[in-house]
């Protein structure tokens, strides 16, 4: 069974690896987590979902904390995706490195992340505000990085949106400062094509040795080699509608990450979940708040900026099939009873996913189930390990 490592004073955690403290590093073959509840995940006006509130993510935060799942991941986003609308909800989110201080002291064993668009933030304060968030959490802290992709966020900080490709040749400068930042031990002087830095230093630095462990989601193939180099945990959306469509993409993105990089690489991906009694009621709540209610305004609208930011054409079937995705939640979505879901669980570990984050209409009611009635079952199935939280 797992135990937590006590939270201590620890200073700089002598001998102590990132695997000692940070859950993601766990010998659970199927790791888990939450996404998004740091703002409305979902595009439905359905009456029963939950907004954007400090009590809302302090509830999901502490069921996943309690059930032992891994990581409560954010979602970075300044501005939403209609314009000349402030007062849609899709531009209520909270800033993600305060959100992350506020859960990681609230919260005692799952990995906190933060997520961060690279263009909006100088490493230098990346680097502080994550080893802070890291020495509050005993050594959980997680980032999420991203390049951006919604032009509106861009113009909001007078920063211009690069070119897909050249996003990517910023953000692994970006991400060598912030990690040498996290482990010179003194200081070094930058010049570079995107940074000038006279004598930098950012102490005090990670209690995770290396510094903290990095996520990053990518679907172009520039991106995605971008991850296999640098990620420890690469953020996925396989194509295809059942799990086993996905593996040639896993296993080609592991391969890459050990053949080309010397590296070993975990991918997860998002799922959109609605757990029922029965899989019709299940299916009638999909088409509740996901045809019913949904957003047909917001959605048609982040669909076009994704087109238009990220190269992928429209009337493609990838936008389609993103498009169908978008409007369940965040990812592919498991829609049916405990025994189903968990089913399918196993059938994506079985290509080769290594974590899930998580989304639902309301998180606490959709954690609450899922934690009661699947835990169990993927458990029983040799997925994961029971968890005993240390008294």
């Amino acid at each position: 069974m797992f135990t937590l490592v006590k939270r201590m004073n620890f200073g700089r955690m002598s001998g102590m690896t990132r695997a000692d403290t940070n859950p993601i590093f766990n010998n659970n073959k199927l790791k888990l987590g939450t996404f998004c509840t740091n703002t409305v995940s979902n595009m439905t006006f359905v009456p029963e979902r939950r907004d954007a509130s400090w009590a809302n993510s302090l509830a999901a935060a502490r069921l996943a904390d309690n059930a032992g799942l891994e990581a409560i991941v954010p979602i970075a986003r300044w501005k939403g995706y209609l314009d000349g609308r402030p007062e849609h909800f899709s531009n209520d989110v909270f800033d993600v490195f305060t959100w992350a201080a506020g859960l990681a002291q609230a919260t005692r064993y799952s990995s906190i992340f933060a997520t961060s668009h690279a263009p909006t933030i100088h490493p230098l304060v990346v680097a502080k505000q994550c080893a802070t968030i890291d020495a509050i959490s005993g050594g959980r802290c997680s980032l999420n990085i991203v390049g951006g992709w919604n032009r509106r966020e861009f113009d909001m900080f007078g920063i211009n949106l690069m070119e897909h490709d050249q996003r990517y040749v910023y953000l692994e400068e970006w991400l060598q400062l912030v990690r040498r930042l996290w482990t010179d031990p003194g200081e070094f002087d930058i010049e570079s094509r995107f940074f000038r830095m006279k004598k930098a230093l950012s102490r005090p630095q990670p209690l995770q040795q290396g510094g903290v462990p990095i996520m990053n989601a990518a679907l172009s193939p520039t991106g995605m080699r971008f991850s296999a180099k640098n990620s420890d945990i690469g953020l996925i959306s396989p194509q295809g509608e059942r799990p086993e469509d996905w593996r040639p993409q896993v296993e080609n993105y592991k391969r890459m990450a050990r053949e080309e990089f010397g590296r070993e690489i975990q991918l997860w991906t998002n799922v959109a979940v609605v757990q029922r009694e029965t899989l019709e009621a299940a299916q009638a709540y999909l088409h509740r708040y996901s045809v019913e209610y949904l957003d047909v305004e917001c959605l048609d609208s982040i669909m076009r900026t994704i087109s238009m930011e990220n190269n992928i054409p429209a009337g493609s079937e990838l936008l389609a099939a993103m498009r169908r995705r978008m409007a369940v939640g965040a990812g592919h979505p498991l829609i049916g009873t405990a025994q189903s879901i968990a089913e399918e669980l196993a059938a994506i570990s079985r290509v080769g996913i290594d974590g899930i984050i998580m989304t639902w209409v309301d998180y606490v009611d959709g954690l609450e189930r899922f934690c009661r009635e699947v835990l169990p079952l993927l458990e029983q199935a040799g997925l994961r390990q029971p968890f005993a939280r240390a008294s």
